[in-house]
C-alpha cells in the first residue's frame, strides 16, 4: 500500500511538474516611436508548432479569447483597440466551430500616445490549445520603455 501511495505522489508530482515547464508560447513587446507624442507597442507571441491560440474576437464557442491590458497611466492613453496582425479563421475541432486563431506567431499592435517617457506594463492572458488538448489559461506580464 505505501508503494502504491508513493507511486501515485511521484506521477501526480511529474505532471504538475510537466505541465508548469510547458510554454508552447512566448510572448516579447517593443516600442517604436510614430512621431514626438505618437509611438507603437507590438507584442509578439512566438507559437511552437502544432500549438495555437485566440484572437481577442469574443466567441461563444467555448475557448477564452485573448485579453491585453494596459496598466492605466496620466502619461500615456491608447489610441483605439489593439490591432490583430495576420489573425486565421479555422475549424477548430475541439470546439466544433469557425475561430479566429493564430499558428506559428501572434502580433498585437497599439497605438498610443505619451505625455513623457515611461515603462508601460502589459498583462496578456491567454489559452494555447493543439490537436488534443488545451492548457489551462495563463497571464504574462510584460513591460515595454517608450523613448
Amino acid at each position: 500500500m505505501a508503494f502504491f501511495r508513493i507511486f501515485c505522489l511521484v506521477v501526480l508530482s511529474s505532471f504538475t511538474l510537466l505541465s508548469q515547464q510547458h510554454n508552447p508560447i512566448v510572448w516579447t513587446a517593443s516600442y517604436k516611436a510614430l512621431s514626438a507624442s505618437e509611438g507603437e507597442i507590438t507584442i509578439l507571441g512566438t507559437i511552437q508548432t502544432g500549438w495555437h491560440t485566440y484572437s481577442q474576437r469574443p466567441t461563444e464557442a467555448g475557448p477564452i479569447s485573448t485579453i491585453i491590458k494596459f496598466t492605466p497611466s496620466g502619461n500615456y492613453e491608447l489610441i483605439g483597440p489593439a490591432e490583430e496582425i495576420d489573425v486565421k479563421e479555422e475549424y477548430d475541432k475541439a470546439f466544433e466551430a469557425k475561430l479566429f486563431v493564430f499558428s506559428n506567431k501572434a502580433e498585437f499592435k497599439q497605438k498610443i500616445k505619451i505625455k513623457a517617457k515611461l515603462v508601460i506594463p502589459i498583462s496578456i492572458e491567454f489559452v494555447c490549445c493543439n490537436e488534443n488538448m488545451c492548457l489551462p489559461p495563463k497571464t504574462v506580464e510584460l513591460s515595454v520603455l517608450t523613448q
